[in-house]
């Protein structure tokens, strides 16, 4: 997953939102710091005479990485509730193991948490409710419930009675997890509420969100006070660009927290007040900031399904087309058009109001690609149309006829636009997509892009990271599909045939480690050298032929990704 400026993220077809804070503090503090919450554990269980495991899992289970700081309660819920999701996980997997000393002196553990962080939230917090002191009763009671019933089956040694208590400490075990996921999302949507704005001042979280709320059972809440009501009401109250600008920066920085937030935020009308901040020509220097807000909330359904109730798309089109508007603000709209038209999210299929300005987005996004000044906006725009290639067959054809195909491979030319492998990989991804179009092969011999897509075929990290990696792997993969497709035509395959592309493919099917040992790459070179071959036989050798084309593509491909095995 590529790291793009601002805290975005772009893998080969999308946009998610997310971030990890590196916390530089001062070794003896962070030790001063955890102490409280580990000698808390201990205390507890030497207070009702359980002995302190000697597991070597049970040794520094739960040290948080500093603990929160004085009047935080962001921080504290953050890093509590990490904790206690962990707990509730682990407790589940000594459960299926039937290991129930772990199992009880883990719930003590749990149920010692919990009460620290109501206790400590309680204290700091600026806000309460009799909702969550419902809530609260309800975690406290299933906690002191599930250690009740863990202590029991202690004592029991008939294995029926035991499969009994156990289905007993489960059903508990996960009611508890429904009452901790719903006190967390309420306290979270009211910590947005106020640290949003909706007031001033930036907000810091841990980012371990994204590490625990995908173990916690999220229940629903009802806000008393409407978040979006607030947002809005301060939009419209106030013309101060400086206060709408605090406002909008402080909901990325929650956004960044991961998808959860990300949730209630949108549910919250974040949606509704950053479009409305977009509709308004006031506040046209802070488009960008609002768009790209708008592209991290849309990473999940709900931003989307918010984005369609309020004519989104439209008003996305009309930025992209309007020429008055900046560069950096058109091609943040691109960044959330990508967003939006992710094959990952399950949703794209339903935005109908998209179709009605596909044309329009397309004919905008090729042009900021012809015009891009830096990497990044190119990236954008080219990842954005990479997407919609998917999203419908349509336009394929439209960027047929905009001589999509010429404007690509010219910029794969210009170092100041295409200097990455994710960048590469937007643009085989369209050209594979296009590929299925009859009419693209001549294009392709016209603009030399066999030349290009087989210099694709030997892409290769510069740093080495995994990203960067897996980036390298998808363009080989991709370019040999592409080859592969286009080959359908004659003159394509002879061309590939005279560029030496069959020495290239085979180097890849029998060198691991030139393609990174990835099968997907392995299965795409497959593909295409047995496309060539039909063509031109007399390219291979007969090893070559007997053993990567005449077999079954599945014997081939089994011969291949073994070869890297020792037998020595």
């Amino acid at each position: 997953m590529m790291a793009l400026p601002g805290g975005r993220h772009l893998d080969s077809i999308t946009l998610p939102g997310q971030r990890l804070h590196l916390m530089q503090v001062d070794s003896v503090q962070r030790w001063m710091e955890d102490l409280k919450l580990m000698t808390e554990c201990e205390c507890m269980c030497v207070l009702q005479a359980k002995p302190i495991s000697l597991e070597e899992d049970a040794q520094g289970d739960l040290i948080l990485a500093g603990g929160p700081g004085p009047g935080d309660p962001l921080q504290l819920l953050l890093k509590r509730g990490w904790v206690i999701s962990t707990e509730l996980r682990r407790i589940g997997q000594k459960l299926a193991q039937d290991r129930w000393a772990r199992v009880h002196s883990m719930s003590v553990r749990l149920t010692c948490h919990a009460r620290s962080m109501v206790s400590e939230y309680s204290a700091v917090s600026r806000n309460s409710s009799k909702e969550m002191g419902q809530i609260e009763k309800l975690l406290m009671e299933k906690c002191s419930e599930l250690s009740a019933v863990t202590e029991r089956c202690l004592q029991v040694e008939n294995e029926h009675v035991l499969k009994s208590m156990k289905a007993c400490v489960s059903e508990t075990l996960s009611m508890l997890g429904q009452h901790f996921g719903q006190l967390l999302e309420l306290a979270l949507t009211r910590e947005v509420q106020v640290s949003a704005g909706w007031a001033a001042g930036r907000v810091e979280c841990s980012g371990r969100i994204s590490a625990y709320c995908n173990l916690c059972l999220l229940g629903s809440s009802n806000s008393p006070v409407s978040a979006s009501q607030a947002l809005v009401r301060k939009i419209d109250a106030s013309d101060n660009i400086y206060t709408t600008e605090s406002t909008t920066g402080n909901l990325f920085s929650l956004t960044q927290e991961g998808a959860p937030l990300c949730r209630i935020i949108a549910k919250e009308g974040g949606v509704v007040a950053l479009f409305k901040i977009c509709r308004q020509d006031t506040f046209r220097c802070l488009y960008p900031q609002a768009l790209r807000t708008l592209a991290s909330i849309c990473c999940v359904e709900e931003g989307v399904h918010q984005l369609e109730k309020v004519d989104g798309v439209l008003c996305l089109a009309d930025i992209l087309t309007d020429d008055s508007h900046s560069e950096a603000t058109r091609a943040e709209a691109a960044a959330v058009v990508a967003q939006v038209t992710s094959p990952h999210l399950p949703v794209t299929q339903h935005l109908s109001s998209f179709m009605e300005s596909m044309e329009e987005i397309v004919t905008a996004l090729i042009k900021l690609c012809q015009e891009a000044s830096s990497g990044e906006v190119f990236l954008l725009a080219s990842a954005a149309l990479a997407n919609i290639t998917f999203f419908d067959t349509m336009a394929c054809e439209m960027l047929l006829q905009l001589n999509a195909i010429r404007v690509l491979l010219e910029a794969c030319s210009d170092k100041q636009r295409v200097d990455t492998p994710y960048t590469r990989d937007q643009i085989v991804t369209i050209l594979a997509n296009m590929s299925v179009l009859e009419q693209c092969a001549s294009d392709i011999i016209q603009e030399n892009g066999v030349q290009l897509i087989m210099g694709m075929l030997s892409e290769k990290p510069r740093s080495g990271t995994p990203a960067e990696v897996a980036a390298c792997e998808r363009v080989q993969q991709k370019a040999a599909v592409t080859l592969a497709r286009l080959s359908r035509d004659p003159d394509v395959a002879r061309e590939a045939v005279r560029l030496s592309c069959m020495s290239r493919l085979i180097e890849l099917c029998r060198s691991p480690s030139e393609r990174n040992s990835s099968d997907a790459v392995l299965v795409a070179c497959l593909a295409a050298l047995r496309r060539l071959a039909g063509v031109c036989p007399e390219g291979l050798q007969d090893s070559d032929f007997q053993q990567l084309v005449q077999p079954r593509l599945v014997d081939s491909f089994l011969l291949c990704s073994n070869m890297e095995e020792s037998f020595v």
